[in-house]
């Protein structure tokens, strides 16, 4: 009896060990160790393609523009002629460093054009969707400035795809549902319907899927750069040389001519004055911990201001994703979004962002004291920072006629032309890259645009920009993200990094449109306050809020609407409800989050790759 009366307590005694292991080990994925590099993206292929140049000694400047071009390869979440967003840490300098190569609206652009023909914000796809390329001049830019090897090198990877590779279902399934889009533009219809007329058009999964266009583009790509090289030109000089070409020579040519015949704007002279912004990031501190965003062009400083809100507020004793820590992150976000809505916008062209006073830590306690503890907010506008900076808001009539009620807003019928639900449209996806290598160098990258349904532009096979839907045409919606030739539209690409005792500490990103911020928001504050290790916080389930203007499409906006895991207790459900929420649910919640985590007590990185879609990383 003594002998069945110890055993037994040696197992209560057990239990919460045992319990607490299994938690520890409950992801789907496990996490990646590395000690030389780390690649991780949104497509297997992708890594595999960071992990070949890392294999060739390359540093993780050099992986991460070999894994954009595989990915801008792949097409179903962003093409060649999409867009770029990056941050670099410099080991050197120890500075974390800010890439703009976002596209800008080309000339003709006006919102009196796009209102003449009935559209109350420019359209969502085709020929009139289209800003200026950018991935291409910030791959080009940054391998340029901070990478180690050649073009053909770092390209490698990407042309090998496009003389042919297994297509994956996602793309080919999606390029499927949106044939009948596709068909109305020729040179889309030749390079995805490569079963034209029989019940399936678009290629079968794992079908070898050609580009030979968009490979002869790559090719005069790197026949600049060898050129060059031959004249003597430098390994900078020469990737430049490839620049050249693309922006102002023969690509340039058949790049307009292939957009302009399809009925876009896009002029020679339009490519040619575009250029790639180097850009000092935002950044705020949280607890100690340096927080770095790119700024007012892109969403990014969203979670700054979030962060600020919750700095001195004890979320820990809430307990994760209790009723009480849902509710105070739901009126934060809120708050910092509805403040995107109205002050973000291109800081190149007037008038000035107010980020200065935004990103104040005096003004999120005025903002946090605003907060209703009780019930959802419906009615959350825009602060006005102007006096947090030492001034006074020039948008003050505007500001006091903001409202929460616009016309997108009916969940009930299909979103815009491509018969998208609203939830789809506001979760566009794109993809993201993290690198790192031993030497210090990480990468954090969010491109995006031009995705299937794309309309590719002549035959350069490279597809155009989906970007000018984000802009407004009335100042009322937003003084700052008026729809301008030449200017940035305020984008929702938002790559991460974070310093902590003067040493990296993540580098993260996510796709997912409006949801970016939101689900990089609550992945800091799981490793940070909820000691998660990267792996368990990329999986960890968050919510998404739809109180906020959608950045695609329609601009619609759902105050109170609040997605939740379906693992979600019935008690929080109620209490929840009580607060004023309009509750749905989805199995999977966490976004797809990509992370890297710096273990400098051990001299290790460690991945996080989302188990959301198709995310993978290698290390080494």
């Amino acid at each position: 009896m003594k002998k069945t009366f110890t055993a037994i307590s040696l197992c209560l005694i057990m239990v919460p060990f045992v319990i607490s292991t299994l938690l520890a080990q409950q992801t789907q994925k496990p996490v990646l160790h590395a000690k030389h590099w780390m690649a991780i993206t949104g497509k297997p292929l992708g890594a595999s393609a960071g992990a070949m140049i890392f294999n060739q000694d390359g540093n993780a400047v050099d992986a991460a523009c070999a894994m954009l071009a595989a990915t801008a390869t792949m097409w179903d979440v962003l093409s060649w002629g999409g867009e770029t967003q990056a941050l670099i840490y410099n080991p050197h300098t120890k500075k974390v460093i800010g890439i703009n190569a976002l596209g800008v609206a080309p000339t003709g652009a006006t919102p009196e054009f796009y209102k003449e023909k009935g559209m109350e914000y420019p359209p969502a796809y085709g020929p009139l969707a289209a800003v200026t390329p950018g991935t291409p001049g910030g791959l080009l830019t940054m391998l340029a400035e901070y990478g180690t090897m050649s073009l053909k090198q770092v390209l490698a990877p990407a042309m090998q795809m496009a003389e042919g590779y297994p297509i994956e279902a996602q793309t080919a399934n999606s390029i499927e549902r949106h044939k009948e889009r596709i068909r109305e533009w020729p040179y889309s219809k030749k390079v995805f319907l490569t079963h034209e007329g029989e019940e399936r058009e678009a290629p079968n999964a794992g079908e070898i899927f050609k580009q030979t266009d968009l490979l002869a583009t790559l090719q005069k790509l790197v026949e600049a750069e060898e050129k060059a090289l031959k004249k003597g030109k430098s390994r900078k000089e020469a990737i430049y040389a490839a620049y050249e070409r693309f922006y102002k020579g023969d690509i340039a040519k058949e790049f307009v001519r292939g957009s302009q015949e399809q009925g876009g704007l896009i002029t020679l002279k339009d490519l040619a004055n575009w250029k790639v912004y180097i850009e000092e990031p935002d950044m705020t501190t949280y607890k100690g911990i340096e927080v770095y965003k790119l700024t007012s062009w892109v969403q990014g400083p969203v979670m700054l201001q979030a962060l600020n809100l919750l700095e001195d507020i004890d979320l820990k004793s809430m307990g994760y994703n209790s009723s009480r820590y849902v509710h105070t992150l739901y009126q934060a976000m809120s708050m910092s979004f509805a403040d995107r809505d109205f002050y973000y916008g291109d800081p190149y062209f007037p008038p000035e962002e107010p980020m200065k006073g935004l990103l104040s830590k005096e003004y999120a306690k005025q903002r946090i004291r605003q907060i209703n503890w009780e019930r959802n907010d419906p009615d959350i506008a825009p602060g006005d920072p102007y006096p947090f900076q030492g001034g006074v808001n020039p948008y003050k009539d505007i500001l006091d006629k903001w409202s929460n009620q616009t016309s997108g807003t009916n969940t009930s019928l299909p979103s815009g032309p491509l018969n998208m639900s609203y939830d789809e449209a506001f979760m566009a996806g794109t993809t993201s890259i993290q690198t790192a290598d031993e030497e210090g160098w990480i990468v954090s990258v969010t491109p995006s645009g031009g995705w299937v349904p794309g309309c590719i532009a002549g035959n350069t096979g490279v597809g155009m920009s989906q970007r000018m839907q984000s802009f407004v045409l009335d100042k009322n919606q937003n003084p700052f993200n008026v729809l301008e030739p030449g200017k940035r539209p305020r984008a929702t690409l938002t790559p991460s990094m974070a310093i902590k005792d003067g040493k990296p500490f993540l580098s993260f990103a996510v796709q997912g449109g409006d949801t970016q911020d939101q689900n990089l928001l609550q992945f800091f504050l799981n490793m940070v306050e909820f000691d998660m290790n990267v792996q368990q916080a990329v999986e960890a389930p968050n919510i998404i809020s739809y109180q906020l203007r959608n950045s695609f499409d329609d601009h619609g906006i759902i105050p109170g609407k609040l997605t939740l895991n379906e693992n979600m207790p019935d008690w929080t459900r109620a209490e929840l409800s009580k607060m004023g929420y309009t509750l749905d649910y989805q199995r999977r919640t966490s976004g797809p989050i990509n992370a890297i985590f710096f273990d400098w007590k051990n001299g290790s990185m460690w991945g996080g790759s989302s188990n959301h879609g198709e995310d993978y990383g290698i290390g080494w």
